[in-house]
């Protein structure tokens, strides 16, 4: 290492990242399948949004959700959210403000479909 390298904290590395992800990403739409979900007390609600390729970590605070909106998982959802570094897992997530129900997810649907199939052979039949 040469001596005119700077040397950072995990602390000062994950911050610059966050300024850097909030600063050029800011609030996006993004189109994905929920899984995960979990609703807390506190009214936050937690999921994993995806698609075939990738996911990413959500989190709606209890303020952002619609009254009688329900999350579920496979449900197929368009979120509005800006992105955000929780410095101390170095996690980035996307805090959602906004969401617009598009549906069934396919990942869910192809899940549903397999497993009907499967109760038709009778896989799920208590001798097996």
């Amino acid at each position: 290492m040469e001596s005119s390298e700077q040397v950072l904290s995990v602390t000062q590395l994950t911050r610059e990242i966050r300024e850097v992800l909030e600063g050029r990403i800011g609030s996006v739409w993004v189109e994905g399948e929920i899984s995960n979900h979990r609703l807390q007390t506190s009214g936050h609600q937690y999921f994993t949004l995806k698609d075939a390729g990738s996911q990413v970590s959500c989190v709606m605070f209890r303020g952002a959700a619609r009254a009688g909106m329900r999350l579920t998982d496979g449900a197929q959802v368009q979120v509005f959210g800006t992105i955000s570094v929780y410095e101390p897992r170095g996690q980035y997530q996307l805090v959602v403000r906004q969401v617009q129900m598009k549906g069934q997810g396919s990942l869910q649907a192809r899940f549903e479909a397999l497993k009907r199939k499967l109760y038709d052979e009778g896989l799920f039949d208590e001798e097996h």
